[in-house]
């Protein structure tokens, strides 16, 4: 019952921001039909209503609000998005040629940030006052870091002075490594904070205290007992991170150069293509609710006190 409240709520989210992108299309300045008709001729003027017509019934810009409304809706669950007024096509066939690469560099940025918070953590917490200071001082910094001014850093050190990887990344492997430490080094910091705090305050309880006298080392007390109850609260933040890192691989690519739907966002909100404009964040609002979703199937996973308990 948990669970299926806990869909039902995700579906919920997801046409909420449906709901205010098919707003926001209606209050964009501008009647819509003379604008995709403007797209269309490579002008820019106005047209007369017998000109409109034809585009006004294609897309049903003359039936009122709320059957528009609900047409939009209930498109989304047979999967239909629209159709792109620059390219002509599906929106969800626009999308979904850029996913991938999208998804890729997210999902690697992500095991990247933990792979460095967690190796910040277990080699600075409570390793003297100049290790742990250290270690503290890192994060605090990256996590203010704007990924921006991480990608141009790491393109100008790195791609242009040092050549060590190429300026435009692409998919390659090579190419990949930037645009993912891009998103990385600043997630690493959130991360990192969350687990330090935690981690501590594990490393003070009493079964800590009787693992050692048990004569456990000391990295083996970190990893089989404090770090999977510091981790909780930044498993939490990973459901967020998923998405916000999404909305960061709009800047990355644009940087770095690769596809995406970073560059398909760019390129709609530059021709006001509103239907692919609309599309991407409707995706990025879904994968926010799944990255949620299997953020609480993960506590399960990874504390069953948590399992049995529901």
């Amino acid at each position: 019952m948990r669970y299926l409240l806990k869909l039902l709520s995700a579906v919920a989210v997801v046409i909420a921001a449906a709901s205010v992108t098919f707003f926001a299309q209606l209050a964009v300045p501008g009647d819509r039909a003379t604008t995709l008709m403007n797209l269309q001729t490579g002008q820019d003027r106005k047209w007369t209503a017998e000109e409109l017509a034809p585009l006004n019934e294609k897309y049903g810009f003359d039936d009122p609000i709320v059957v528009q409304y609900l047409d939009y809706v209930t498109g989304l669950f047979r999967g239909d998005l629209g159709t792109s007024y620059t390219q002509k096509r599906p929106v969800l066939e626009v999308i979904g040629g850029q996913l991938l690469p999208s998804l890729t560099l997210t999902v690697l940025a992500l095991v990247v940030a933990w792979f460095l918070a967690l190796g910040v953590t277990l080699l600075t917490v409570r390793r003297g006052r100049f290790l742990s200071g250290l270690g503290a001082t890192w994060e605090a910094m990256t996590a203010s870091l704007p990924h921006y001014w991480v990608g141009i850093v790491l393109l100008v050190v790195f791609a242009v002075q040092l050549r060590v990887f190429p300026v435009i990344g692409g998919t390659s492997g090579w190419g990949t490594v930037l645009p993912v430490l891009t998103l990385a080094i600043p997630l690493a910091g959130f991360v990192g904070q969350v687990t330090r705090e935690e981690f501590e305050q594990v490393l003070a309880q009493p079964f800590v205290t009787t693992a050692r006298t048990r004569g456990m080392s000391d990295l083996a007390v970190r990893l089989r007992h404090v770090l999977r109850h510091a981790v909780l609260p930044a498993v939490t933040l990973s459901g967020w991170a998923l998405g916000a890192l999404i909305s960061g691989a709009v800047i990355t690519e644009n940087i770095f150069g690769r596809p995406g739907i970073g560059q398909v966002l760019v390129t709609a909100v530059d021709t006001r293509d509103m239907p692919t404009a609309s599309g991407v964040v409707l995706v990025v609002a879904t994968v926010y609710v799944v990255a949620n979703l299997l953020v609480d199937l993960a506590y399960g996973a990874i504390d069953p006190r948590l399992r049995r308990a529901t």
